[in-house]
């Protein structure tokens, strides 16, 4: 809706006087994908000026955090970034074994890999492909979006749920995996009918269709320098020249064990940032492809591992709490939040979809957070959009935003 209220630019003496209009841009318009507002000052079709708006979904997640045990604070995690709600977990439970000193067994690292690398390709194809929707092109989200599908019977395999999956725990995952997820991993994987060949075809529809092209390059761009002073990190750092990932930078998850590259592009437009995204994901196949195979490599006893040996985090199986003490009083204490932590500050961060997802939790040996931050990469690029978007056009302005891949969930936390 136009506001009938207008402004004036100031122009010099003897000229025709220019009005602006004022445009609402969300916070509840389809093409914002999200709940946000954008005031945008309009010349004609040509955006002269933006005013950004935060917290229409905010709800207080680290203030709910500080009155809540730390396996409690894990579902808060995946109304994050819900596209990619696993890696929101799998970065919760790896602050939490940093601060309670908690070494994971490999096995149990792979498996974790395997999962973020997952929902790192869930993620960017679903950015990619609503991209492509905004452009105009709708025929490469209805190809993608099937095998996103595929995902998520691979998340309700392993722990029942798919879209907020609070998958895993302290240590590693609630239970191994089953032979079902396994096959469906592989189908996944296949060349020949899995996602990669789909991603060839999703890429031959849109990498050099001049249509796509000309509305993507040279829109919404950002330099190395400015993208570094905002704090820009992940695929959109990357697209302006930046080669930080954070799974090189400062490994876990024994990350360090695979082999693999970080795209980068130029100019920070959006047809760099989706070209670096389609580029991860050939490179998240590439790590699945080696994850799954040093899986393959465990034997006997070492394949049946899927979580550390911490009975005060770890709820222990269900037949041991009905038939030992140990498991029961175990069971006990940490379903009613009666286990203290020890006292620390970390900071542990990982390569979230969006950038560098992080936690900041300060304990006083309590048996609750003292203070906890969540480092969310949309509410950095946010601020940057006004910039992106001026002097650019109305129809610029939504699919810069989708490029961004801004996620309301995270952005207001």
């Amino acid at each position: 809706m136009t506001d009938k209220t207008a402004d004036h630019i100031a122009l010099p003496e003897g000229s025709i006087e220019k009005k602006t209009n004022t445009l609402n841009l969300g916070p509840t318009h389809p093409a914002t994908h999200g709940v946000f507002q954008n005031v945008l000052e309009m010349d004609g079709e040509r955006i002269v000026s933006a005013t950004s708006t935060v917290g229409y979904i905010h709800r207080a997640f680290e203030k709910i955090a500080e009155r809540r045990p730390l396996y409690q604070i894990q579902p808060l995690t995946d109304r994050l970034n819900y596209c990619s709600s696993p890696l929101n977990n799998i970065g919760w439970q790896l602050t939490c074994e940093k601060l309670l000193g908690i070494k994971t067994p490999k096995r149990v690292d792979y498996l974790r890999v395997i999962i973020m690398e997952l929902a790192r390709i869930s993620d960017h194809l679903i950015c990619n492909s609503i991209v492509g929707v905004d452009s105009g092109a709708y025929t490469g989200f209805l190809y993608v979006m099937q095998y996103r599908e595929m995902i998520y019977e691979i998340y309700e395999e392993i722990c029942g749920a798919r879209l907020t999956t609070n998958i895993g725990r302290i240590g590693g995952f609630e239970r191994n995996f089953t032979p079902k997820a396994w096959q469906r991993l592989e189908d996944f994987l296949d060349e020949k009918t899995g996602y990669p060949a789909q991603l060839k075809e999703f890429e031959n529809l849109f990498t050099r269709n001049r249509i796509f092209m000309d509305r993507t390059i040279g829109c919404g761009p950002i330099s190395a320098e400015r993208a570094l002073n905002y704090g820009f990190t992940g695929p959109n750092l990357r697209a302006a020249g930046v080669d930080y990932d954070v799974r090189i930078h400062t490994p876990y998850s024994s990350y360090e064990d695979f082999d693999f590259t970080i795209p980068v592009g130029t100019t920070g437009d959006c047809y760099d940032r989706y070209l670096v995204r389609n580029q991860e994901m050939w490179q998240s196949l590439h790590i699945l492809n080696q994850a799954y195979k040093k899986i393959k490599e465990f034997k006997g006893a070492e394949a049946e591992v899927y979580h550390a040996d911490t009975p005060e985090f770890y709820l222990p199986d269900k037949k041991d709490v009905y038939t030992k003490m140990e498991a029961l009083i175990y069971h006990f204490k940490i379903i009613m939040g009666e286990t203290e932590m020890p006292k620390g500050e970390v900071y542990h961060s990982i390569e979230g979809a969006n950038g560098e997802l992080g936690y900041y939790l300060i304990s006083d040996g309590g048996r609750t957070p003292y203070r906890l931050h969540f480092r969310r990469p949309c509410f950095i690029y946010y601020q940057a959009y006004p910039e992106l978007i001026k002097g650019g056009m109305l129809s610029d302005a939504v699919i810069t935003m989708s490029s961004l891949n801004l996620i309301a969930g995270e952005l207001d936390a």
